[in-house]
C-alpha cells in the first residue's frame, strides 16, 4: 500500500527537485500526485513500498536539517553584511506595494469588525 512521504504543497521547486533527485538516487521507489486544477488532491511524494519507509524518511529529515543549516548560514551572511531582509527594507524598496497592502490589510480589518460594531451601537 502507498505511504504519504512528503507533501508539495507550498513547497519551492529546487527542494522537490532535491528530495526527487534524492530519492531516486537511493533507489527509493516512489510516485507524485498533483493538487489538481482547483486544488482539491493532494500534491505529494508517496512511497510505493512500506520496507522503505524508515529509510526514505531518514534521507528526507536530513536533508532537511541540512538544508535549514544552509538557509541559517545564509540568513546569518546577510545580516553580517547589513543586507538581511527586513520591513524597513522592504518599505524602502516598495513603499507603494506596501502602502496599497497595508490599505488592504485596513479594508479587510474595517469588513470584519463592522457587523460588531453595528451590533455594539444599535443599543
Amino acid at each position: 500500500m502507498a505511504t504519504l512521504l512528503f507533501h508539495l504543497g507550498n513547497v519551492p521547486d529546487e527542494e522537490a527537485e532535491a528530495v526527487r533527485r534524492l530519492l531516486d538516487e537511493h533507489g527509493i521507489a516512489t510516485y507524485e500526485t498533483r493538487a489538481g486544477f482547483w486544488g482539491l488532491g493532494v500534491a505529494a511524494i508517496w512511497l510505493r513500498d512500506e520496507a522503505q519507509r524508515e529509510e526514505a524518511r531518514a534521507l528526507i529529515d536530513a536533508y532537511q536539517r541540512e538544508l535549514g543549516e544552509r538557509m541559517r548560514d545564509e540568513l546569518a551572511r546577510l545580516a553580517a553584511c547589513g543586507e538581511a531582509p527586513t520591513l524597513w527594507r522592504r518599505l524602502r524598496r516598495r513603499p507603494l506595494r506596501t502602502l496599497l497592502l497595508a490599505l488592504l490589510a485596513a479594508g479587510v480589518l474595517a469588513l470584519s469588525l463592522l457587523p460588531f460594531l453595528w451590533l455594539s451601537g444599535s443599543d
